[in-house]
């Protein structure tokens, strides 16, 4: 079988993480198989629509690395298929619907609708569409219902659910899926605009398209038994079905905008490395076989199969997240972060940024940091002479120790950063001139010449600083 999948957002707003991962575990079952992977934008409902929201999605998933192999091309890639322009392919499927007796004219008005619900209710039936009661070409015939399409009558198009047989279906993460037909809905297939629901236009470009496996979130899983039922009223093979678990916050509630930030915009303005952000969203809810945690985009591809895409929701833990970042940017080339965050520290107005200075000190710092652009705030006192300052009591504390102001005068008078070495020898000579050890000494050291209660290694960072700004830290703080 030839491999085709899609991702197939709606443009009602920003890219969502759990569609960023919809979107990879499509392209990464794609690359995989060798197949190909399709974008197509589901905009009937117009409603809704967000401005600026597919560019911004589309945006999105090119930094995370997905990418697509089919459709029109504009501006050297594929673009998205877009299913406004093809309202006119949806109605002509909705005739042949109408045509072979699997789906009907509905002529009821919001308020009868509104009224059924309410009767439902009342009598403790859930609510959904019922044919025998209605108006619809069933219960007022023929001649009727062509006189009202004749006069132009607002009317929808609605599916025809056998209510008395079952809907069976396999899904390669669920297994088989059985739903009796009483409890599906003849669901609206064109609305009273001529506009075609997201089902109707779903199950025709599955088809035309030729995409042989829908993968997709399990919150989809209940509109699944139309879609069969379409591509059975239609004569057509349906596509493999894959339904993923949601992605769920750490106290299993659904990940929401009420919860935080939950679009990929938000993942990438607060720093994470999209390839860091890519292999922790693979890893939520699939299990690459191994004990291993760190992945490539190749190696992903390689070791992706939908078999290991477990049912339960899965935990997004945050702190895992940020972990993971952490670990990515201390992997990468210094030199390379050194052009991403020479802008941000050009921006803070920071003196000292040369590029090999820069790349330097990231390699010193960046394991004390999660994100890369931390590094500009946490070692303000490497790229600039103006430090940060000390609370009240703290200043206070360092300029009234005697034995600290002693242990500086030495330090200040016989400083040596030719090797760590001769360092350690000359603060351990300048603890003892100040009549203290020279662990007592060292943290305080630090704290005259960063204004920094931790960082990385004091000898390794002063020599980075450079001997003349280190005397001039010292000269700063005994005046």
């Amino acid at each position: 079988m030839d491999v085709r999948v899609r991702f197939a957002p709606s443009p009602t707003g920003f890219l969502h993480i759990g569609s960023l991962r919809t979107a990879l575990y499509n392209f990464l079952f794609a690359r995989h198989h060798g197949g190909v992977m399709i974008l197509r934008v589901e905009d009937t409902d117009r409603t809704r629509l967000v401005e600026g929201a597919m560019d911004e999605q589309i945006a999105s998933l090119a930094w995370a690395g997905v990418t697509f192999d089919e459709g029109p091309h504009v501006g050297g890639a594929y673009g998205p298929y877009v299913q406004s322009e093809r309202f006119d392919l949806y109605r002509e499927h909705a005739q042949v619907l109408l045509a072979n007796g699997t789906a009907y004219y509905a002529f009821d008005t919001a308020e009868e609708l509104d009224a059924m619900r309410t009767r439902q209710q009342a009598a403790g039936i859930a609510p959904r569409y019922d044919r025998s009661a209605m108006r619809n070409q069933f219960t007022l015939g023929e001649a009727e219902t062509q006189r009202l399409l004749d006069d132009g009558a607002p009317h929808v198009v609605r599916l025809l659910v056998p209510l008395t047989r079952e809907v069976r279906f396999t899904d390669m993460v669920r297994g088989d899926v059985v739903v009796a037909g009483r409890e599906i809905d003849d669901q609206i297939l064109l609305k009273s605009d001529g506009f075609p629901t997201y089902h109707l236009a779903n199950v025709v470009d599955d088809h035309l398209m030729r995409i042989s496996h829908v993968i997709r979130a399990e919150e989809w899983l209940p509109s699944t038994p139309k879609h069969v039922l379409l591509y059975e009223a239609f004569g057509w093979a349906p596509p493999i079905f894959a339904h993923v678990p949601l992605l769920l916050n750490p106290d299993r509630s659904k990940m929401s905008k009420r919860h935080g930030d939950v679009m990929v915009r938000d993942f990438r303005a607060r720093g994470y490395f999209p390839d860091a952000l890519v292999n922790f969203v693979a890893l939520c809810g699939w299990n690459p076989g191994s004990t291993g945690e760190f992945f490539s985009m190749e190696e992903l591809i390689q070791h992706f199969a939908l078999e290991r895409v477990q049912k339960a929701g899965a935990i997004f833990d945050y702190k895992k997240l940020d972990w993971m970042n952490a670990q990515y940017l201390t992997s990468k080339d210094p030199a390379q972060l050194a052009d991403v965050l020479l802008p941000l520290l050009q921006e803070r107005g920071h003196a000292y940024i040369e590029r090999d200075y820069v790349a330097a000190a990231i390699k010193l710092l960046r394991e004390r940091v999660t994100f890369l652009a931390d590094i500009a705030e946490f070692g303000d006192y490497i790229f600039g002479d103006t430090l940060a300052t000390l609370a009240s009591d703290v200043a206070q504390g360092l300029r009234e120790n005697s034995a600290l102001r002693k242990a500086c005068e030495h330090i200040r008078a016989h400083l040596d950063l030719s090797s760590a070495e001769s360092f350690k020898t000359c603060a351990s000579e300048a603890a003892a001139a100040g009549g203290l050890k020279p662990g007592q000494f060292m943290k305080p050291l630090r704290m005259v010449l960063t204004h920094r209660e931790v960082g990385a290694d004091l000898y390794e960072t002063l020599t980075l600083i450079g001997t003349e700004r280190c005397l001039a830290r010292l000269d700063a703080y005994l005046a």
